[in-house]
């Protein structure tokens, strides 16, 4: 009974040892950093334990070769009588004592690969952090009773790895991969909501998209003439109520400054005529290069604290304006964004109509396109019909790309207005 109590105990042990292993091996460093910002002292232990694993490491496997030796040891004297007293009930002959012997070590070894193996490892792998925290102490005493052993092999495991120029220590960086890898089966398992998945995904594109992809192109700005009349002003702000408007002296490259329209609706209100004063015009304009990325332009707007910008090209040649909603829309979309102000609207399960300016990314998240080609050389997805179509659209022009069809339904002169985007079944 001693001997079998021995066995039972040494399973134990062994499966104690197993679980640490994978349960610290497996634990997630994003999680653990949150409970240790809670307060959590034995979430900064496994993390520590994580970040230098050699000691940890060398202590698990003196254990665990010292339990396999002397499972082995008591094992055989344990249950090698009883194998026997069993197989001799059906054979008697010269080879008894070697077959007992072989079925007791099948039966010593299916129990320790079941019970100290396979189940302790899958319930750490399973909650492998729940796991850790548990553990963390008793292996760290542990591993300082062991320590005599542990430095011993750790330092000669470093001295090998060192001999083949390998990092002795883990170093676990995030990279933007992971965070979307992450974001992926937090999609597919429903703990990310639909909503939160694109706004995450779009805060990445910051960094990747241009401010191009967010402005108002040239043709599209309203602006005051400096000989426009009280008729036309009033027209205007009627048409388009911008809280601001340029003011240029006949096209506009020849920006005289800004205007507010609240500040001639109060003229209006007096009884006088909609003009621009000099006085109201404020000279000091916002200029940003086309070049600048989404998150460059948003830093940019933080310390200049302006409404809007007008954005240029390397010719100084205006090519847009761009103002804070703009950019803001580009990542939370919808949540900013009007209904009737989408980009994008699906007709159906397989069609889809979208604005030429729609942001190619937001086309290939909408449409789960895996990818466009030569995606540096334009922003939009009119740019992309452009880019492929080797010229200037003309209506009904299409091809096909990843199983979509890409037709041009509306233009307004040579500017794509409207496409329409059918998946081919």
């Amino acid at each position: 009974m001693s001997d079998v109590l021995s066995i039972g105990l040494l399973i134990v042990a062994g499966a104690l040892f197993a679980m640490s292993e994978i349960a610290i091996a497996a634990a997630r460093k994003i999680k653990l950093r949150v409970m240790a910002e809670e307060g959590n002292i034995k979430a900064l232990d496994v993390i520590k334990m994580q970040q230098k694993p050699g000691n940890f490491f060398a202590m698990i496997q003196i254990a665990l070769n010292a339990i396999s030796i002397l499972g082995g040891i008591i094992g055989e004297q344990a249950l090698t009588p009883y194998t026997r007293e069993v197989v001799s009930l059906f054979y008697d002959g010269v080879l008894l004592d070697k077959i007992s012997f072989l079925f007791s070590f099948l039966c010593l070894t299916s129990l320790f690969i079941l019970f100290a193996d396979l189940l302790p490892k899958r319930l750490a792998i399973i909650m492998p952090e729940a796991v850790a925290l548990r553990i963390v102490s008793l292996m760290r005493w542990i591993t300082f009773l062991l320590m005599p052993a542990v430095f011993l092999f750790n330092g000669l495991t470093n001295i090998i790895l060192r001999m083949f120029n390998v990092p002795t220590e883990r170093t676990e960086l995030v990279t933007t991969e992971d965070i979307v890898a992450m974001m992926d089966a937090g999609a597919e398992d429903g703990s990310l909501q639909r909503q939160e998945y694109q706004l995450i995904g779009n805060v990445f594109d910051l960094e990747s998209s241009t401010v191009a992809s967010a402005m108002t192109p040239r043709d599209q700005i309203i602006y005051f003439d400096l000989d426009d009349s009280s008729g036309e002003i009033s027209q205007k702000i009627i048409d388009h109520p911008h809280n601001d408007f340029l003011v240029c002296d006949g096209s506009l490259d020849k920006i005289q400054g800004s205007i507010e329209s609240k500040e001639i609706l109060r003229l209006v209100l007096k009884g006088e005529l909609a003009q621009i004063h000099p006085t109201q015009v404020d000279k000091d304009i916002f200029y940003l290069p086309e070049t600048l990325t989404l998150s460059e332009a948003l830093n940019a707007f933080k310390v200049a604290t302006q409404p809007f910008a007008v954005i240029v090209n390397e010719y100084a040649t205006v090519v847009g304006i761009v103002t804070v909603k703009d950019l803001l829309s580009s990542f939370m979309g919808e949540l900013i964004t009007p209904h009737d102000e989408e980009q994008i609207v699906q007709r159906d399960a397989d069609s889809w109509l979208i604005e030429g300016l729609t942001p190619i990314n937001d086309v290939m998240r909408s449409l789960s396109i895996e990818d466009f080609p030569n995606r540096n050389q334009y922003e939009t997805i009119a740019g992309f019909m452009i880019y492929t179509l080797k010229r200037l659209p003309k209506r009904t022009d299409n091809f096909i790309h990843q199983g979509y069809k890409f037709e041009v339904l509306d233009l307004e002169g040579v500017r794509v207005e409207q496409i329409l985007v059918t998946r081919l079944k």
